[in-house]
């Protein structure tokens, strides 16, 4: 009897110790990041993409075991704020990472949440990953924004090129809202077009955020005939009712724009008069895809039980913070040690076939490397779904 009662006790004692070993080889330690954008709204859909690829990609993960930064192996949280594409609303947003003591935050979505949040992020040591454009955020003597995507004075020469050799555009109008986002990217978009020897015919007609019969805006500006119709810093809840417009008008020309849009938006809002509309897609192709980005398209859709295309390029910023803080783990609380990294820093870039690296770059539009390297892939929209118009490089 007592030597079944110590058998037990001893049976009962590895027991608990094997019980305590995978309990604590489980215990990592939690790394926050930060997302700070809109969620809400007719822009909802680029935060939301924005959200959606951190928690998929962070899950992902955390499933796998945790990710290795020095000696130490972290499960990723995000922490989520919707600043209702308010700056007010942005400010708070950041304050409140601050206070987590979080210091890297993927965010804003638009150009007066990105530079309101400024103050907050340097005054606090939080790196911030933006999807906004003003070079102000990315030029010296600023230094703590990293521009997330290919921004609108980028992407707008190279569409307007391809347009004037491949389709033979002479002839451009704009058509912006009138909130700050959309007019500086109009006022980039002329800029871009002059420059290329394009006659701008409009570029003054302007809409409000909430309008809703589209029509009486548009006339004036189809009135000049244009081959191209732009339409600057368009939200995806807009796009379908502008693209609507314009083709019942009778406009037969092309239109584009240099934000990244929804498909099934434009699907369910435009359906087949949305067909030839071109804007700026994510930063993957089928044929560039590696197994890794199919994996986490196919992780994506099952967690949210669907895709938006534009995630392929912001998959990226959760990436690069990991991968940049890794190269040196120093800068896992010492914003000024990552800068420094980013000067250097290299490595495969795990979501594309090939030889592709993932490094930062900007030096050619703000002087210093404050931008991550995604290739520009420009879309058209066919039938529900986009294609590949064509891919190009950012310095």
């Amino acid at each position: 009897m007592r030597r079944r009662i110590l058998l037990k006790s001893v049976a009962a004692g590895l027991l608990s110790l094997g019980l305590f070993s995978s309990a604590a080889m489980a215990a990592n330690e939690t790394l926050k990041i930060g997302f700070v954008g809109v969620t809400s709204g007719p822009a909802a859909s680029w935060g939301i993409s924005n959200q959606r690829s951190m928690e998929t990609r962070a899950a992902w993960i955390n499933e796998t075991g945790g990710f290795k930064i020095g000696d130490k192996t972290y499960d990723i949280e995000i922490v989520a704020f919707d600043d209702q594409k308010d700056p007010k609303r942005a400010i708070a947003g950041m304050e409140k990472m601050a206070q987590e003591g979080i210091h890297y935050v993927v965010g804003p979505n638009v150009d007066d949440g990105a530079a309101a949040v400024r103050p907050v992020a340097e005054q606090n040591g939080i790196m911030y990953f933006p999807y906004a454009f003003p070079q102000s955020l990315y030029t010296a003597p600023a230094s703590n924004a990293v521009l997330g995507m290919v921004a609108n004075y980028q992407s707008g020469p190279a569409i307007y090129k391809y347009l004037k050799a491949e389709k033979g555009v002479k002839k451009v109008a704009f058509i912006a809202a009138n909130e700050s986002d959309p007019l500086s990217q109009r006022d980039g978009g002329v800029k871009a077009a002059k420059d290329l020897g394009l006659e701008v015919v409009s570029d003054s007609v302007t809409y409000q955020v909430d309008t809703t019969d589209f029509m009486p805006v548009l006339l004036p500006v189809l009135r000049t005939r244009p081959d191209l119709l732009v339409l600057s810093g368009v939200s995806p809840a807009n796009a379908p009712q502008l693209i609507r417009s314009a083709r019942e008008a009778g406009y037969e020309g092309i239109i584009s724009t240099e934000t990244a849009q929804d498909a099934q938006v434009l699907k369910e809002g435009a359906g087949k008069l949305a067909n030839g509309f071109i804007s700026v897609g994510g930063a993957s192709t089928p044929e560039m895809a590696s197994d890794m980005m199919r994996e986490f398209v196919e992780r994506y859709t099952k967690m949210f039980g669907e895709y938006n295309d534009e995630s392929n390029t912001k998959v990226y910023a959760l990436e690069y913070i990991l991968e940049t803080i890794k190269a040196d783990p120093a800068g896992i609380t010492d914003v000024e040690v990552f800068k420094k990294t980013m000067d250097t820093f290299e490595v495969a870039n795990p979501y594309m076939n090939g030889d592709a690296k993932m490094k930062y770059v900007g030096t050619s539009s703000f002087g210093q490397k404050r931008q991550v390297a995604v290739p520009l892939v420009v879309n058209v929209y066919e039938d529900g779904e986009f294609k590949t118009l064509f891919v190009a490089e950012v310095d």
